[in-house]
């Protein structure tokens, strides 16, 4: 009977974790070789913006807390971003080496960037009237950059969905979910048949009322509407924590760890969305990352083997801070150098750290030298691997040993030429994206 009673519970607990694959038709999924060219691209630009900028206080979590709901809720009859230029953002995130832009065309706080027909809380019924996503959506065509967009799960704003406040609490019992999914499928079907994003970026799949029927439900509708589009793993629900991993119990394609770096997973894609300052919308005087802060974060998701997605936060007039459009552009100018180095490159085979961390590609490995602690930098073994040359990359040659157990060894210039990391170049005998992680 004992043992009837554990066949059971595993039973239970294998067709738990295998529910969203069941509720997902395997071939609908995203096909292998667009997540790839996603992970080759490695690094884009995310922004949030709205008209909660008036205030700089954070989007949608500000409402009801810093700023009352009926003056939330009022901001966009003055939201008038009379400087917004769309190629120059985009200009801004090729200046910065970022292959891909994301744009929150609904927030938490339901205010909708584009002019859609299931909701009046929208740009158009701003001073500005003009289409943000639409514009966007044009200039990244123009220069050749990804366009995606960011799309909450939740709305404190709509009353068909049950949380009204960041809080959670007092419910409405007059909600209608089943209402409110159709909006967002109406709402979706707009965005990708008129805007045709690359990537669609959920958000807000923590809270109760969203279940995991409605994510796997929004999936499968969303690729009848374009089957290469990318969907990240925010759009599942009852999967608390679940943002930083991927597995066969959630929904999505990829993994999205939150103002952290990833850790090193050679098998499921993710990428790691961080803020260039310390709020996500913009916020006077907020602080800025130093830029060996911002280049380092690059190469250590880099390393292990992530995209970063880099957030700005426009001004209420329009503009990105001069400040950070600087920060990003001198991003740019390391890349013009090391760009080799970070884009179509895997991660590993050694983990990334506070020294160093390492990319690789072809039968190219890239180390990534944030500090030179001593003359020599002493790398983990590769067994039965040769190096047939080590060089700085754009740059000398460097010298090398490698003792009779494989561990390696490379005497470092005096001064290495970038102060916040400088990339050497190993070229071995051996595919280097073959090698097994060490640890």
């Amino acid at each position: 009977m004992k043992y009837f009673f554990n066949l059971l519970l595993l039973l239970s607990l294998f067709y738990q974790s295998n529910a969203q694959t069941e509720a997902i038709n395997p071939a609908i999924k995203t096909p292998k070789a667009v997540l790839n060219d996603f992970m080759d691209q490695r690094f884009g630009m995310f922004i949030h913006w709205g008209p909660v900028a008036l205030r700089g206080t954070e989007i949608g979590w500000s409402r009801g807390g810093g700023v009352p709901v009926a003056e939330y809720d009022n901001l966009y009859k003055e939201f008038n971003p009379v400087l917004f230029n769309a190629e120059t953002w985009v200009k801004t995130a090729k200046d910065a080496g970022m292959k891909y832009l994301t744009i929150t065309a609904k927030h938490h706080d339901g205010f909708c960037l584009w002019p859609t027909k299931f909701s009046d809380y929208n740009i158009m019924n701003s001073p500005y009237k003009k289409d943000i996503v639409g514009e966007l959506a044009k200039a990244c065509k123009k220069y050749d950059i990804k366009f995606c967009v960011y799309f909450t799960v939740l709305d404190w704003h709509d009353p068909n969905y049950p949380i009204n406040l960041p809080d959670g609490k007092n419910p409405n019992p007059k909600a209608d979910m089943g209402k409110f999914v159709t909006t967002m499928k109406n709402q979706l079907q707009e965005i990708v048949t008129k805007y045709h994003p690359y990537m669609l970026w959920f958000d807000g799949n923590w809270e109760s009322p969203w279940k995991n029927e409605y994510g796997a439900d929004i999936y499968s509708y969303l690729k009848t509407l374009d089957p290469n589009v990318i969907i990240n793993n925010r759009i599942g629900g009852g999967q608390p924590g679940s943002h930083p991993k991927l597995g066969p119990e959630i929904l999505g394609d990829y993994a999205t760890p939150e103002q952290k770096i990833g850790e090193l997973n050679m098998e499921n894609p993710w990428e790691t969305c961080m803020t260039i300052c310390q709020q996500w919308a913009w916020k006077p005087n907020d602080k800025l990352k130093t830029l060996k802060e911002c280049i380092q974060t690059l190469a250590k998701t880099s390393g292990g083997n992530g995209n970063l997605l880099f957030n700005v936060g426009p001004m209420a007039d329009g503009r990105i801070e001069q400040r950070q459009v600087n920060r990003l552009k001198e991003m740019g100018d390391w890349l013009k150098i090391y760009g080799e180095s970070v884009y179509g490159t895997k991660g590993g085979p050694f983990k990334p750290n506070e020294v160093f961390a390492a990319t690789r590609k072809g039968n190219k490995l890239y180390i990534h030298v944030f500090e030179r602690k001593s003359a020599d930098l002493i790398l983990p073994a590769l067994k039965g691997v040769q190096i047939n040359k080590a060089y700085l990359l754009k740059g000398s040659k460097i010298t090398h040993r490698q003792d009779a157990d494989g561990s390696i060894t490379l005497q470092l210039p005096e001064q290495l030429p970038n102060a916040d990391d400088s990339v050497i170049v190993l070229e071995l005998n051996t595919n280097a994206e073959e090698l097994p992680v060490i640890s």
